[in-house]
């Protein structure tokens, strides 16, 4: 005699017995068949069906059990699968047969041995599998066999209201998943398109932060620090026929096919290269600690996540894409580019770091740009939906030229926070 408090998980009612399933019910693996007896179609020679692990296989001119039984595969990926077998039928080396001596009703040790999750007691290995003396010893609450008999017959009037809700449930979050993406590329495209939060006439025009750009990138060049060439801004307007012009130095052509959509009267089209140093260049002390980020850790969200382990300077400083505190970031490559792996680069270590090669990386002039701003454009339908690609089918990657040359709608400064505010707000009610 032994105290077994500590096995029981709960109380039962009265007239139910607490008892080990090895007292309850015989459970015994089948018997190995040639693939060559196991036939795919029954006939008058091949009338017994051959059980394995995951339910029927086929057809065989013999039988090694008879009656009505809960079937347990147990190995490999089939390990805890389970099914009812009734008649005469062959199982095989994969297939326990759960024999109840014709006094507990099959249909309660199958879904017994449902509720209890069999895969809970399969061998962690590469191979799983599941040992009858694993399980032998596990208690089993039995009623008496009329409740028995009760219990089955509610659970098959309930399991077909819960399928019906399992699927409905299944349905709705599907559709749930599919609004709540389009909802968000449907927000974005209305942020970058002025739609999203009202004009304000106080807050002036993107004229000013294209000065104040002008102004950053002429100190640059006489610091040495920027290309003389950097100056070349393209100007593109709106001429009083309606049609959009686009002039870079005394050369003037027609843009109207290239604007993908009217913006408001305060905003201006650009250029990214004109507005943006891309993939700009760091330097540091070798020593100097800093961040390496490779792809899989920037995070694949509308958000801004991502994580770094610190290294060395010169560990990094060549062969790597270089970025800063403040820049920010998107893969460049498939489907990371679709999946808008992108990042606002922030409290890094020395305020630098370095990453893969495949990401883009854009840094403004000055602070002319909000950076939210400049990320909700880089998830923008209207930047990731006309994409063109080359490479291989596993991995293509933007052409060279789309991120620089593509056109760029800006706001007044104060509008860009107004719509950063806008789409986090949004984004908090749809977390929540």
């Amino acid at each position: 005699m032994k105290c077994i408090d500590e096995e029981i998980p709960f109380d039962i009612p009265q007239g139910w017995e607490w008892c080990r399933l090895k007292h309850m019910c015989s459970m015994q693996a089948g018997k190995n068949i040639s693939a060559s007896e196991i036939y795919d179609e029954k006939s008058v020679l091949h009338p017994y069906r051959c059980v394995g692990g995951n339910g029927l296989r086929g057809f065989t001119n013999t039988f090694n059990a008879e009656g009505h039984f809960a079937i347990i595969g147990r190995q490999g990926a089939l390990c805890g699968c389970l099914n009812i077998e009734s008649g005469k039928f062959y199982a095989t080396e994969h297939a326990v047969v759960v024999n109840g001596f014709g006094i507990i009703s099959s249909l309660f040790i199958y879904y017994f041995f449902t509720a209890l999750n069999l895969n809970q007691y399969a061998t962690a290995t590469a191979q799983p599998g599941l040992a009858v003396s694993n399980i032998a010893e596990v208690f089993i609450p039995l009623p008496p066999l009329p409740e028995q008999l009760r219990i089955v017959s509610k659970i098959e009037k309930l399991l077909p209201l819960v399928k019906t809700y399992k699927q409905a449930q299944n349905e709705l979050n599907t559709l749930n998943a599919t609004l709540n993406e389009q909802l968000r590329k449907s927000i974005l495209q209305e942020a970058i398109q002025g739609k999203l939060v009202p004009q304000i006439a106080e807050e002036g025009t993107a004229e000013k932060l294209l000065a104040e750009i002008r102004k950053e990138k002429e100190s640059l060049v006489k610091e040495g620090k920027l290309k003389k060439s950097a100056l070349s801004d393209s100007i593109i307007y709106k001429g009083a026929d309606n049609k959009y012009f686009e002039k870079i130095g005394k050369t003037v052509k027609e843009a109207t096919d290239e604007i993908p959509f009217e913006i408001p009267t305060t905003w201006q089209w650009v250029r990214i290269k004109d507005i943006f140093q891309i993939n700009p260049k760091n330097i540091a002390e070798e020593n100097c600690i800093s961040a390496f980020i490779p792809m899989e850790k920037i995070c694949a969200t509308y958000g801004s996540e991502f994580s770094y382990d610190e290294v060395q300077w010169k560990a990094i400083k060549a062969g790597y894409t270089h970025f800063a505190d403040g820049d920010v970031a998107f893969a460049k490559i498939t489907p990371c580019f679709q999946n808008r792996k992108s990042a606002i680069f922030c409290n890094l270590p020395n305020g630098i770091g370095a990453g893969t090669t495949e990401l883009k990386v854009l840094r403004q002039f000055g602070e002319t740009i909000n950076r939210w701003y400049l990320l909700f454009f880089l998830e923008s339908p209207y930047f990731i939906d006309e994409a063109i690609f080359k490479g291989t089918a596993n991995q293509q990657r933007i052409i060279s030229g789309y991120l620089e040359n593509k056109l760029f709608p800006l706001p007044p400064l104060q509008e860009q926070t107004r719509i950063e505010k806008q789409i986090k707000a949004i984004a908090s009610i749809m977390r929540g």
